[in-house]
C-alpha cells in the first residue's frame, strides 16, 4: 500500500481520499460538468473536457482524489509531480494541483478550500516538497480570491498563455 492509498484528510462533514477505479466516471463527468458550467468552455464536446474525462490513464501518472460529503462524491483533483506528463507548472520541489473541480450544486459551500488545504496537507507529507503550485484563468477572480486568501502568492514571470488560444492562465505557489 503506498502513501497516496493511506492518505485521508477530513473535516467537518467533508473527506478526501484517494479515488478507486469505480470512481474514475464521476470524476471524470464532474470535472467536465463543472468547467462548463463555469463558462470555461463554449460546447461540452470541447477537447479538453474530453481529455479531462480520461481519468484512468491520469490516474497512472498522477494522485486523483474524490471529496465526499455524506458518501457522495462533490468534488475531485490532481495532485501531479514535476516529470509527469500532465505537469504544467511543477518545478521539482513542487505539487501541482490540477483539474480541481466541485459540483456546481454545491460550489461556495467551501469544498474547494478543503481540497486546496487537503492539497497543502498532503505536500507536507512529501519528502522534497516544499510548495504547492496552481494555474488558474487570469480572469476567474473567485478561484484567485480563494487561493490568495489561503496564502498562496501569484507568480506573474510564470504565467503562461494555453497553445493556439487566447487563454491566460496565471500561476500561484504556496511555500510549505
Amino acid at each position: 500500500m503506498t502513501d497516496a492509498q493511506t492518505f485521508s484528510f477530513s473535516t467537518g462533514d467533508l473527506s478526501i481520499e484517494l479515488a478507486a477505479p469505480e470512481h474514475y466516471q464521476r470524476v471524470g463527468e464532474l470535472t467536465a460538468e463543472s468547467y462548463f458550467a463555469a463558462g470555461h468552455f463554449d460546447s461540452p464536446d470541447n477537447q479538453y473536457l474530453q481529455f479531462v474525462r480520461k481519468v484512468a490513464e491520469r490516474a497512472a501518472q498522477t494522485e486523483i482524489y474524490v471529496v465526499r460529503r455524506a458518501g457522495e462524491i462533490i468534488g475531485s483533483m490532481t495532485l501531479i509531480r514535476a516529470g509527469s506528463e500532465y505537469a504544467d507548472i511543477a518545478r521539482a520541489d513542487e505539487l501541482e494541483i490540477r483539474m480541481l473541480s466541485v459540483d456546481p450544486a454545491v460550489q461556495r459551500s467551501g469544498v474547494g478550500r478543503f481540497m486546496v488545504q487537503a492539497s497543502i496537507e498532503r505536500a507536507r507529507l512529501l519528502p522534497g516538497i516544499n510548495a504547492v503550485s496552481l494555474t488558474t484563468g487570469s480572469s476567474w477572480k473567485t478561484a484567485r480570491n480563494l487561493y490568495e486568501s489561503m496564502g498562496f502568492t501569484h507568480f506573474p514571470e510564470r504565467d503562461w498563455v494555453v497553445p493556439n488560444t487566447e487563454i491566460k492562465l496565471v500561476v500561484y505557489a504556496y511555500s510549505l
